[in-house]
């Protein structure tokens, strides 16, 4: 029970007994009064008394009748009192507790709470491949724009841009040697006409024999599978005697069977003269194509169209990327630097390691941009919007927040309920902010002013839909309403009710519509 609730609880019970006090005052009145002519009576029966009986009493007799007239009167009380609060029972209306339909503002807020991670995160890769010199900063460490994360070791590094400085002039220098080659084979060309018609046929011999050997393999191998087979399939049959000397034997079979079809010693001793023969017809083709190449040279005084796009390309290849490693050395000569300020917040290397060009060297995210994700449900998705405002709280310290986005997919939480992820980003972010904590979140989902409103617990709900009760004339009657947005305390009223109008509060049992009832309005 909230403050507010209990502050009206206490208040209701003050009333309540207020109007109990009031009814045994009124009693206490009828009782006193009673009481007087109880006395009288009893007087006049004293003088009788003494007429008649000339004798005075003894001091015993005198206290027994005392004692008597004492019990009578307050018995006579007693009765009295019972009689007249049944009567007044049953005269008293049941008191009922109402409020004021009246106009207000009312805001509607989505509270919930998520995990701070960064909008802008971006993964470093290595550009080169060069020993790391220092990590400056460490996961979980900060850096600002412009500071180096890592650097690389400068004695390797200068090693590097000259190793690629030389492959840059051998590859220039191996274009000319290629070129002028080309006019010295032209005496080759006879040489290499005798020897493509040999290579050639080894070429196609060689193949062939791979294709049975190939083929035996594969034979081999299905014959083994088949035979594993039909040993499963026996083994299956005996399956009901597992104690058996069969039922031993065939699982001895199929563990041969099993072996046999990874280590039988034909098909691996095929498959190596497959990989000696695949050699060897690579090593065919490579004399080949070094003979076409050199036919090709030859054949005339001067390069073919063909054979000098081919050499161009590749001299143009080489020259590219050797170009791109000298951009990428001269890019980290500093270091590899941050390109925003954020946190570390995975650093894959070490110091003094060689990581492979593309190899992930540590994960940056941004502390400028800063976002909260949460999860509502479908109840509250209704309610949610992009550029809403929000409060966000985290660690105390709160900041202003905004809707910047709703996915368009649902997701199984742990409980296996239904929910949509949104993001609530920071406006105004500081130093203070961690990444991965847990934040408050408060959006305002809806504001409406100066509207009707009712306390939220005047509002009912049955099978025909939302309704009140009000108070008329001293009678209870039930209003069917339409309601609008809510917060902790009030419910907006679009449909069925007036500005004045007194709701009950609370319906408590025997309340019914059409019974008359006392309202006492709350403040």
């Amino acid at each position: 029970m909230t403050l507010i609730k209990q502050r009206m609880f206490i208040e209701r019970m003050k009333k309540r007994e207020n109007v109990i006090t009031m009814n045994l005052e009124e009693n206490k009145d009828l009782t006193k009064k009673q009481e007087k002519e109880q006395k009288k009576e009893q007087k006049k029966l004293e003088r009788a008394e003494k007429k008649q009986n000339k004798t005075p009493m003894d001091a015993a007799k005198k206290k027994k009748v005392i004692r008597r007239s004492i019990i009578g009167v307050v018995a006579g009380v007693l009765v009295l009192f019972i009689v007249i609060s049944n009567i007044a029972a049953a005269n008293t209306k049941p008191v009922v507790y109402t409020a004021q339909v009246s106009k207000g503002d009312i805001a509607q807020t989505l509270s919930t709470s998520g995990t701070v991670t960064s909008e802008e995160t971006k993964t470093y890769f290595a550009p080169i491949s060069v020993k790391v010199g220092e990590i400056n900063v460490a996961a979980g460490g900060t850096v600002q724009k412009g500071e180096p994360v890592i650097t690389y070791d400068q004695t390797a590094l200068m090693n590097e841009k000259k190793t690629t400085e030389l492959k840059l002039q051998a590859s220039e220098g191996s274009y000319n040697s290629s070129v002028q080659k080309n006019m010295e084979s032209i005496g080759d060309l006879g040489e290499a006409n005798v020897n493509l018609d040999v290579l050639e046929q080894q070429i196609t011999d060689i193949d062939n024999y791979i294709k049975e050997l190939q083929q035996k393999v594969n034979d081999k191998k299905a014959a083994l599978a088949y035979e594993g087979s039909l040993l499963q399939i026996s083994l299956i049959d005996w399956a009901d005697k597992p104690d058996s000397d069969e039922y031993e034997n065939l699982q001895k079979l199929v563990q041969t069977n099993n072996y046999e079809q990874t280590n039988n010693k034909d098909i691996r001793a095929w498959q190596d003269e497959i990989t000696k023969y695949t050699d060897m017809l690579s090593n065919c083709k490579e004399y080949k194509a070094e003979m076409k190449s050199q036919k090709t040279s030859a054949d005339g005084t001067k390069l073919n169209e063909g054979g000098k796009e081919e050499l161009e390309a590749n001299v143009q290849m080489q020259s590219i990327s050797s170009q791109t490693a000298l951009d990428s050395i001269n890019e980290v000569e500093n270091g590899v630097l941050a390109e925003f300020n954020g946190v570390v917040t995975e650093m894959n290397v070490v110091e003094g390691a060689t990581p492979a060009v593309g190899t992930q060297l540590f994960k940056l995210e941004s502390t400028d941009d800063i976002k909260v994700t949460i999860e509502v449900t479908k109840y509250d998705l209704e309610k949610l919007s992009a550029g809403q405002k929000a409060v966000v709280t985290i660690a105390g310290s709160k900041y202003d927040g905004e809707v910047s986005k709703i996915n368009k997919m649902a997701t199984k939480n742990n409980s296996g309920a239904a929910v949509v992820s949104a993001d609530i980003k920071i406006l105004n972010p500081d130093e203070k902010i961690f990444l991965g904590v847990e934040a408050k979140i408060a959006v305002d989902t809806a504001k409406v002013e100066q509207t009707l409103i009712v306390p939220a617990s005047a509002v009912n709900t049955d099978v025909d839909g939302d309704f009140v009760y009000a108070v008329e004339d001293g009678f209870v009657v039930r209003k069917p309403v339409t309601t609008g947005i809510s917060d902790s305390m009030n419910i907006e009223i679009t449909e069925g009710l007036e500005e004045g109008a007194q709701v009950m509060t609370e319906v408590s049992a025997g309340i019914t519509e059409g019974m008359a009832v006392s309202a006492v309005p709350q403040e």
